[in-house]
């Protein structure tokens, strides 16, 4: 039997959780977790998914604001482990607790690229054909210890961030098993720092665009800030569904360049995006068609 102990936060790491729960092979002494905190407009202080999950199989949680603080750090070290397991914590883990106990890390990207909160957006804003998920020692740096082994899969042309990090996720539970069982034959490698990007936090300003941009950069935009924090204009106009029409034509920015029953062709400064709903600031989303006939806007007109 293998003690875990597990550390993680979103349904990415909740569902790593749920496959470890699964095995016989495998024993869960503790999971830790964010603190709860207050979501939507009402701030219902709301529990994370992980923590939900293991209440539901009367597993203890550990909520510490700080994993740092010495009493934390005091109380995980009583816990006795084979491994620590730690999938989109949101913490960095001390020293004292590197040294406790293996611990591995999945991270949703092919290290050293794209270290930090975001990888998968990342990923499909650079266009990134392939993309993967690393498992790595960890040690004292964000994403900076040595690589254990790498899952990778290709890229979709047209793949949205909801359907990567779905798919993102089964590679990180099956990598999870995979090196648990395995350990004791893998051997470490370091990172080459030198080659390593970074990426933060994704912020609301995030999702603006223009269509003095290529289109296939605001596409990528698209897909990778799809549902949150979504792509809009200056005027605060949603793009809520679109496609890739053409990315090496030159256009006029903004112009309306052809119009069916169900959609708009915009030109960007190279290339063309196909627009089928949009949402006006403080509105609903509704057809491009719909936004069109109320602003009384025909071809060559400039959409905003």
């Amino acid at each position: 039997m293998v003690d875990v102990i597990f550390m993680g936060t979103p349904d990415y790491a909740s569902t790593i959780l749920k496959r470890l729960i699964s095995e016989e092979k495998i024993n869960v002494v503790a999971v830790y977790t964010q603190p709860d905190k207050p979501v939507g407009r009402k701030k219902i202080l709301t529990a994370p998914v992980v923590k939900v999950l293991a209440q539901e199989n009367q597993l203890d949680v550990y909520q510490p604001i700080r994993l740092r603080d010495e009493v934390v750090v005091k109380t995980l070290l009583t816990i006795p482990c084979d491994f620590i397991v730690v999938a989109a914590y949101g913490q960095i883990l001390p020293k004292a607790i590197l040294n406790h106990a293996p611990c591995i890390n999945l991270h949703a990207s092919i290290l050293p690229q794209y270290r930090g909160a975001s990888p998968i957006q990342h990923s499909l804003l650079n266009g990134d054909e392939e993309t993967g998920v690393t498992a790595m020692l960890m040690d004292e740096g964000l994403d900076t210890g040595a690589i254990l082994k790498i899952s990778r899969i290709d890229i979709d042309d047209n793949v949205m961030v909801e359907t990567l990090f779905d798919q993102l996720t089964q590679v990180a539970v099956d990598l999870t098993m995979d090196v648990l069982e395995n350990f004791a034959s893998l051997t470490p490698v370091a990172q080459n720092s030198e080659a390593a990007t970074h990426c933060g936090k994704i912020k609301k300003s995030d999702g603006k665009v223009s269509f003095d941009d290529d289109a296939i950069k605001i596409y990528n935009r698209y897909r990778a800030f799809t549902p949150w924090p979504g792509v809009f204009l200056e005027n605060g106009l949603k793009l809520k569904k679109m496609a890739l029409e053409a990315y090496c034509q030159a256009n006029a920015a903004g112009v309306i360049l052809e119009i069916d029953n169900k959609s708009a062709v915009v030109g960007c400064e190279l290339g063309k995006l196909r627009i089928f709903s949009v949402q006006p600031s403080s509105k609903k989303e509704m057809s491009v068609i719909s936004y069109l006939n109320g602003k009384r806007l025909s071809i060559d007109d400039t959409l905003a």
